[in-house]
């Protein structure tokens, strides 16, 4: 990989099982939570009875050099040396979109392998250790019990504090204080704890034999993975009961095949996406691909159905957020569907029942992991309540998403159950959507804004998208009346946000402005050609002189942007090569920032530094290239 990477990925299962490196070499700085909180992993390495350091600050030993460092979408690898041998690195996590017994199985690899630099045989040995960090919120918080048990033939170091209360809270900048971390070496290696620096660690230790991997485990068993709606859940990989010990002894035995299916799979996403614009567009996405899954928690609730829970990291930590699922939906529409249907399922459940009364789409299902109704805005009166949400926003990604779920299965299977909810929230962009009032869009961190020209895009789209569906039903009658409902909506729509110069307005009554109009795309994708071409790629074309050095801002008010849009936006170009071009300045923010951040998705686009928002499942958006290709 050419680009830098902001922060290298290491251990990516879910919002609280992740590890990161936020250097350019392992060995600069601590491995961090995702949040950027120490999860401290120290790495060393003997050689004929000489100690180094390739993992972590641990400033007892001299640091490896390292020569080599690449990310793909689900393989890290590190390559060090000195004078004796050469240490390779892979870190994985089979986060496999058709597999989801392996995408939830909260286990992490870590294979090492060395080759004689200098001709001559050595004896190796490599020595983890991973700090009581994981399994609380912060150092010397709680109490923390270790010790060492066996797993059939494995040994394992294990961690967890001594209080388990068990999905005791919810928050944003928290990490997980329950469950029980393991560290497991492997077969023939020693597994024990040790004190130091204030902190209980779990420790792995091992021989190396010269050209044979030996591959060392991370696993994590929270126990309950998620509340819903009072009940607490446990995850997909142990939904009929297996156990850690079950989980682990099985991930050790197929670690070789599942560093190849990895491997595989890496390479399949970035030759699709280098085919489909260029290598700078396959590096981005194979950045994205882990975080975006690891923001995520897959679990079964109790009637057997799959909830693929998000986390809105560094946001305000909302759960099953309807308009953070939206940006992400391109990369699951790409993979898997059936994650989608886990990330709408519990939006339809709460918008259904006694507890949500309004005729428009709630914003989130919670705080992770508490999914038990909407908590935005909800800090204060309810007047405050009701003015910060966001009813054409949600209620027209809801219908694009289950428009586009339809699309991709071929069948209204899934949004069969819930079409007495989608019809109300249709009735509702029919009613609002042409010229929004004064209100919230996704992008609220810009405040409220009345007559806002993208919401009213994102209205057009949602009805269209009910169109569809209904034709899918074989309802051509109501089809062909909400396909028209669009299009008049459309040709108002033009003649109200016309600047005169080929280009759109931010808002209708704001002459002059400008604005990415990212809900546009789906016209393009699903080739409906509700607005005319020249629309299209007129306003497309107007983008160019907004372009600050790190890429288009999100509209006129100011420099700061948001990746997903600025991808969704490019999806507008008219080739291939114009698409390259627009975000271009993207791959230079994250090549350049001094961000050292899982990837930021609000940026400011002169000095490409974050403005907020890290590890954001949003990511998935930067996918909508390749599915526009499946579309």
């Amino acid at each position: 990989m050419a680009l830098r990477a902001p922060a290298v990925p290491l251990i990516t299962v879910d919002p609280y099982f992740s590890i990161w490196s936020p250097c350019d070499r392992l060995t600069d700085d601590q491995t961090v939570h995702w949040t950027g909180s120490c999860n401290t992993l120290d790495g060393f390495v003997t050689v004929d009875g000489e100690t180094f350091r390739f993992m972590g600050d641990h400033d007892a030993y001299p640091a490896m050099e390292q020569i080599y460092l690449n990310v793909s979408a689900l393989v890290t690898d590190y390559v060090f040396q000195n004078e004796k041998i050469i240490l390779h690195l892979s870190f994985y996590t089979p986060l496999l979109p058709d597999d989801l017994a392996r995408l939830s199985r909260p286990v992490s690899y870590l294979a090492v392998t060395f080759e004689s630099a200098d001709g001559k045989p050595h004896e190796v040995k490599v020595r983890v250790n991973a700090s009581e960090e994981l399994c609380i919120n912060k150092k010397g918080e709680k109490e923390v019990s270790a010790e060492v048990i066996s797993f059939e033939k494995l040994k394992a170091a294990k961690l967890g504090s001594t209080e388990q209360k068990i999905l005791n809270r919810s928050g944003d900048d928290v990490r997980i204080d329950w469950g029980y971390f393991y560290l497991v070496p492997p077969i023939g290696g020693q597994a024990f704890t040790e004190t130091y620096e204030e902190m209980l660690h779990a420790c792995a230790e091992f021989s190396l034999e010269e050209d044979k991997a030996e591959t060392l485990l991370f696993a994590y068993d929270d126990i309950r993975s998620i509340e819903y709606f009072g009940k607490h859940l446990t995850s997909y990989w142990n939904r009929s009961g297996k156990t850690i010990e079950e989980a682990v002894t099985e991930a050790y035995e197929e670690r070789e095949a599942m560093l190849a299916l990895c491997r595989d799979f890496s390479d399949e996403l970035f030759d699709d996406a280098n085919e489909a614009a260029n290598e700078e567009y396959a590096e981005l996405l194979s950045l994205a691909y882990r975080q975006v899954i690891a923001a995520h928690k897959l679990a079964v609730d109790e009637n057997g159905e799959n909830i693929f829970i998000s986390k809105e990291c560094f946001s305000n930590g909302c759960a099953a957020t309807v308009d953070v699922t939206y940006p992400s939906a391109p990369m699951f529409l790409l993979y898997n569907t059936e994650l989608l249907k886990g990330m709408l399922r519990p939006v339809f459940r709460y918008a259904e029942s006694d507890n949500w009364e309004f005729d428009f789409a709630p914003h989130d299902v919670g705080q992770y992991p508490l999914v038990n109704g909407e908590v935005y805005a909800r800090n204060r009166d309810y007047e405050h309540f009701v003015r910060h949400q966001m009813p054409v926003e949600e209620c027209g990604n809801m219908l694009i998403l289950a428009a586009n779920i339809c699309r991709v299965d071929g069948n209204t299977a899934f949004t069969d159950r819930y079409m007495p909810t989608l019809e109300k929230w249709v009735k509702y962009l029919v009613e609002y959507g042409a010229d929004p009032a004064d209100q919230l869009c996704t992008d609220d961190f810009a405040g409220h804004l009345a007559h806002n020209s993208n919401l009213s895009l994102k209205a057009i789209m949602g009805i269209e998208g009910w169109s569809f569906i209904l034709s899918m039903k074989g309802d051509a009658e109501n089809a062909a009346k909400f396909d028209k409902l669009a299009r008049d909506m459309a040709a108002g729509w033009i003649e109200k946000a016309d600047n005169g110069d080929g280009s759109f307005r931010l808002a209708f009554d704001r002459e002059d402005s400008f604005s990415m109009k990212y809900n546009m795309v789906w016209d393009k994708l699903w080739n409906t050609k509700i607005f005319p071409a020249y629309v299209v790629y007129s306003e497309f074309a107007s983008n160019k002189k907004h372009m600050n050095v790190y890429g288009m801002p999100l509209d006129n008010r100011k420099n700061y942007t948001k990746s997903d849009w600025l991808l969704w936006t490019a999806t507008l170009a008219p080739t291939k090569e114009e698409f390259c071009e627009f975000i271009h300045p993207l791959y230079k923010a994250y090549d350049v920032s001094l961000s050292r951040v899982p990837l930021t998705d609000w940026y400011d686009t002169n000095t490409a530094q974050m403005i907020g928002f890290r590890h954001r499942t949003v990511q998935g958006g930067l996918f909508i290239k390749l599915l526009e290709g499946k579309l």
